[in-house]
C-alpha cells in the first residue's frame, strides 16, 4: 500500500501540493446529461419513470405502490430485534437532545418612539428526505435517517416524506423503518436514487413535492439535487466523505490510523489525512494503516481511497498544521494533541471537530448527537452542517410608529428619489400628510 507522505514546510506551498485532491470535485459532464435526462423523464412521466427507474438500479420484478404502509412499518419494526430497538432509540435521544439546544426563537425590540421590529422563526411545511440504502439495501444507513429527520422535527416541520432504496426484492431494510417507526414518520416511499430527488422537487401521482430536500447521496443524488435547487430548498451539494488529523508527538499512531480507516472505507473517492509535526508519527502511521488496512471487510475499498486521496503531511509545527487545515475546510476534522482546546479558537473552517485522542470520528457519526450530515470538498469555508435551522425560515417583522414614520418620512422619501423610485417615495409621503 502507498500512502504518500508530503513535506511542508510553510502554509502557502499548500496550494500548489494539493492540486491531486481537487480532482474528487469533478463529477464529469456525462453525469449531469444522465441526472437530467431522469429528472425530465420524473417531471413528465412521474409514477411511472419511478417505477421504470427502480426496476432498472434496484428491484427488476419492482411493482406499485410506492409507499411503504403503516402496517409494513410496523411489522418491519417488531421484526428488529430489542437490541437494536434499544441501539436506535439511545442515538435518537442523544440526536434529539442535541438539536433541540439550536432551536431559535422569535425575538423582538421595541423603539423609544415604539416601533417594534423583529425576527419571527417559522418551519418549513414539508421535507423530504433522503436516506441511502447501502450496498443493496443490505448495510442500511439508519443514522442518516435519524439525522436528517429528528432536526427537521424539533424546527417543527409537519410533514416528513422519506424515500430510500428497496432492496432486489422489493423491500426496505427493517431497520430503516423501525427507525422511521420510532420517530412516528409514516411517509415512506420504495424509491431511491435521482428520480425520488425529482418526485420530492416536482411531485408525482403519489409523492406530494415538500419545500426542502435533505440527505447524503452518491454523486447522481448530489447532480440531481444541485439541479432541482431552486424550486426546492436542499440541505448542501456534499462530496464524498473526508477526514484530517491534526496529531503531534502525543498521539497514538494505530487510532489515528483507525480513524483514517474508517473514512477510506466508505468510498474510493473519500479522503484520509493526516497534519503532523512529528516525523516519527508519520512513519509509525504509514505503516499502521497498512497493517490495519489488510485486516478489513472492505480493505479493498480503503486501500484505494488511501492510494489516490489519503495522505499523511509532515510540517514543522501546528501553527502550520493548523493554517493548512483551514485551508483544507475538511469535514470531519480531529484534532489529537496534548491539549486540543487551545487549537480549536485558531480552527476556522471544519464541518465538524472532534477534540481529544478518545473521541473519534464515530462517536459524532451515530451516537453523541451531533449532525454527521457536514459540508465536504472545501464548502465548510461557507457552510454549516444540517441543523434544524436547515429547516426553518427567518422573517424580518416591522410595526412603525406613527411618530417615526413622521420623524423619517422626509428622509425615506427622498432616499427613494436617489434610486429613482417616485412611488416609494409618495407612498410614504401620503402617510405624512394623513
Amino acid at each position: 500500500m502507498t500512502c504518500r507522505i508530503l513535506t511542508l514546510q510553510h502554509e502557502q506551498e499548500w496550494p500548489q501540493m494539493s492540486g491531486w485532491l481537487l480532482q474528487r470535485q469533478d463529477s464529469g459532464q456525462g453525469v449531469e446529461d444522465a441526472v437530467r435526462a431522469i429528472v425530465d423523464a420524473v417531471r413528465s412521466s412521474g409514477d411511472d419513470a419511478l417505477v421504470e427507474y427502480t426496476r432498472k438500479f434496484d428491484c427488476p420484478d419492482f411493482a406499485p405502490p410506492l409507499r411503504v404502509s403503516g402496517q409494513e412499518i410496523a411489522r418491519a419494526a417488531a421484526s428488529v430485534s430489542v437490541e437494536h430497538r434499544e441501539l436506535i432509540a439511545s442515538a435518537a435521544a442523544n440526536i434529539r437532545a442535541f438539536h433541540e439546544a439550536q432551536v431559535e426563537k422569535s425575538w423582538f425590540i421595541t423603539r423609544p418612539d415604539g416601533s417594534i421590529l423583529g425576527q419571527h422563526v417559522s418551519p418549513v411545511d414539508a421535507a423530504g428526505l433522503y436516506i441511502p440504502g447501502g450496498q443493496g439495501g443490505n448495510t442500511p444507513l439508519v443514522s442518516s435517517l435519524l439525522m436528517n429527520a429528528i432536526p427537521a422535527q424539533v424546527a417543527g416541520v409537519s410533514r416528513l416524506a422519506v424515500c430510500t432504496p428497496p432492496r432486489d426484492d422489493g423491500k426496505v431494510n427493517p431497520h430503516i423503518l423501525a427507525a422511521a417507526h420510532l420517530l412516528d414518520i409514516e411517509e415512506v416511499y420504495r424509491v431511491g436514487g435521482a428520480w425520488s430527488i425529482a418526485a420530492m422537487a416536482y411531485g408525482t401521482q403519489s409523492i406530494l413535492p415538500v419545500d426542502v430536500i435533505a440527505g447524503p447521496g452518491n454523486v447522481f443524488v448530489t447532480t440531481a439535487k444541485r439541479l432541482v435547487q431552486g424550486t426546492v430548498g436542499i440541505d448542501m451539494l456534499a462530496g464524498p466523505s473526508e477526514v484530517l488529523v491534526v496529531a503531534d508527538s502525543s498521539a497514538n499512531p494505530a487510532w489515528i490510523a483507525a480513524d483514517m480507516l474508517s473514512q477510506a472505507e466508505h468510498d474510493p473517492l473519500a479522503s484520509a489525512l493526516c497534519i503532523t509535526d512529528d516525523p516519527r508519527l508519520a512513519d509509525s502511521l504509514s505503516q499502521a494503516l497498512q497493517a490495519q488496512c489488510a485486516e478489513l471487510p472492505r480493505a479493498s475499498i480503503a486501500l484505494r481511497s488511501l492510494e489516490d486521496w489519503g495522505g499523511i503531511i509532515v510540517v514543522p509545527n501546528l501553527s502550520v498544521a493548523v493554517a493548512v487545515a483551514n485551508m483544507i475546510a475538511p469535514e470531519h476534522l480531529e484534532i489529537c494533541t496534548r491539549d486540543p482546546w487551545a487549537i480549536l479558537p485558531h480552527i476556522r473552517h471544519a464541518g465538524a471537530i472532534f477534540l481529544g485522542q478518545h473521541c473519534p470520528e464515530a462517536v459524532g457519526d451515530y451516537f453523541a448527537g451531533p449532525n454527521h450530515v457536514l459540508p465536504t470538498l472545501g464548502t465548510a469555508r461557507f457552510s454549516s452542517a444540517l441543523s434544524v435551522q436547515t429547516f426553518s425560515k427567518r422573517s424580518s417583522v416591522l410595526s412603525v410608529s406613527p411618530s417615526f414614520l413622521q420623524g423619517n418620512a422626509d428622509a425615506i422619501a427622498a432616499f427613494a428619489r436617489l434610486e429613482g423610485l417616485e412611488a416609494h417615495a409618495r407612498s410614504v409621503e401620503l402617510r405624512k400628510r394623513k
